[in-house]
């Protein structure tokens, strides 16, 4: 079954190898990375499961599969919104849910968002009074990915408004932030692109606004395989950033690792890992990123020994090895002055995990961060059979202390 899954999504042929999970499991093969401390020691000092879990209300049941989901405080609460499906891939059964809490144990249910449709990509703002969730619109093949546009509700007043479209049909919304006392929002066109290769570049868009609902495009600041983006700025106002870049282009597959002294004029360099669902934060002079860790003896998403090879063929051969190995959400530091990414700590995950959020915690230095896993105490199952589920969304709460 998940062989079959992977090759309607990915257009196998009889003659072409199906992924299996033989050997990608053992823990024997798996090479840790070298850990690269900078202005501070991090220490991960509790981790709970909240998703399934005691203090959710009624109305917001999950189902066997919890994960995109974002996470804000905002007005003297802290709001969560989770996607729940019967698995990870696109389904018409699919709902968000967004709840509140004044202590995280005890949720009180907010909205429920349904469309006939997949929905993804939750992203919060809280703006001028407001709240917004933003989110994908995708369609209910499970084979395929079908980007429909970007859609969002807000709550005003106390009340929950109707679900909205806005902007380009073709754009998906990465992150959206309130970011040095600006708001911003990271979107990407031509989300097709990324499953179904045929050489047209996928832009990364830079937004902002003013009121929330209508957006200003600040331009394109990257071109080519990029999808999934965030960014973070310095004090300085330098601009820090990460592009997955699964799609892949003429700098290769995996990530870009950007930089800027001017807000959307990025400089870039190739990186073969793949930091996917990138989140990144500025903590006392350091800048971090929350991501992806592919568990195979590189930890490499471009393979080496393909990059004389077409990039049609580059592009599916990745696709196969990095679906049947397990992975992990980790922390990593983006190195200034190098412009590449340091490897920090592991995250509890495994199997299907990572698509992190953060907010601030009650302590100086303390970062509480929310992120969906297969069971962290179950099997370390790869990654094709962690989407089909369960999965979980648990809270982590992290430490940043100066050396």
């Amino acid at each position: 079954m998940r062989a079959l899954l992977f090759c309607a999504v990915l257009g196998c042929t009889a003659n072409d190898p199906t992924p299996t999970a033989t050997d990608a499991g053992d823990d024997a093969a798996i090479v840790a990375p070298k850990v690269e401390l900078g202005r501070h020691a991090v220490m991960i000092a509790e981790t709970r499961q909240v998703i399934p879990g005691p203090g959710l209300p009624a109305e917001a049941p999950p189902q066997n599969s919890n994960n995109n989901l974002d996470v804000v405080r905002h007005e003297g609460r802290v709001y969560l919104a989770w996607r729940t499906g019967p698995d990870h891939y696109a389904s018409d059964k699919t709902a968000l849910y967004v709840i509140s809490s004044a202590d995280e144990k005890t949720w009180t249910f907010e909205t429920r968002v349904t469309a006939g449709f997949d929905l993804r990509e939750p992203r919060f703002l809280s703006l001028n009074g407001s709240l917004f969730l933003y989110l994908a619109r995708l369609g209910n093949d499970p084979n395929r990915f079908e980007p429909k546009g970007m859609s969002y509700v807000e709550k005003k007043d106390g009340a929950w408004g109707a679900l909205t479209d806005f902007g380009d049909p073709t754009f998906i919304p990465w992150r959206a932030r309130v970011e040095r006392g600006k708001p911003y929002l990271v979107a990407y066109d031509h989300g097709e692109q990324i499953y179904a290769p045929a050489g047209i570049p996928i832009g990364i868009h830079l937004f902002t606004t003013t009121d929330g609902r209508a957006w200003s495009d600040l331009g394109t600041v990257s071109s080519g395989g990029g999808s999934e983006t965030d960014f973070t700025l310095g004090d300085d106002g330098t601009l820090f950033a990460v592009i997955r870049n699964e799609a892949g282009d003429a700098t290769g597959f995996g990530s870009k690792i950007c930089r800027a002294s001017e807000l959307t004029k990025w400089t870039c360099k190739s990186d073969p890992k793949k930091y996917d669902s990138p989140l990144m934060f500025w903590q006392d002079g350091e800048a971090y990123l929350i991501g992806r860790r592919h568990l195979s003896p590189t930890g490499n998403y471009d393979l080496a020994e393909l990059r004389d090879r077409p990039l049609a063929e580059r592009w599916f051969k990745n696709q196969v090895d990095y679906k049947v190995w397990p992975k992990r959400c980790s922390v990593w530091r983006y190195v200034q002055g190098e412009d590449r990414i340091a490897f920090i700590a592991d995250l509890p995950s495994r199997g299907d995990t990572c698509f992190p959020a953060r907010i601030s915690g009650d302590k100086p230095g303390e970062v509480i961060v929310y992120n969906y896993s297969s069971p962290i105490d179950g099997p370390d199952v790869p990654w094709n059979e962690g989407q089909l589920g369960p999965t979980n969304i648990y809270r982590h709460v992290l430490r940043f202390d100066a050396k």
